[in-house]
């Protein structure tokens, strides 16, 4: 199983929010340290970035042999996801 290594911003996303949505993302982060590549996630760009569709969230991440980075985690509606992730690269 892999670490997982959250970002500042993904920490404060996900403690804006509820319960129920918290508990969705983290399980699904802790189904990628388990599996970091399932068949629904989708690689970014170069290949070294996957995303991964949670309900209503996008998780946006990276991974090595023992280490998940979480790079972001935003809304799906939306693009601000992948504007963060570009400021971030």
């Amino acid at each position: 199983m892999l670490k997982p290594n959250l970002s500042n911003d993904a920490m404060r996303f996900l403690k804006r929010r509820d319960g129920k949505q918290f508990l969705q993302i983290f399980q699904a982060i802790t189904g990628l340290c388990d599996q970091p590549r399932p068949t629904d996630s989708i690689s970014m760009g170069n290949g070294t970035h996957y995303r991964k569709d949670v309900g209503e969230f996008r998780v946006i991440y990276r991974f090595d042999d023992t280490i998940m980075w979480i790079t972001v985690v935003g809304n799906r509606n939306d693009s601000a996801a992948y504007e963060e992730f570009d400021r971030k690269k």
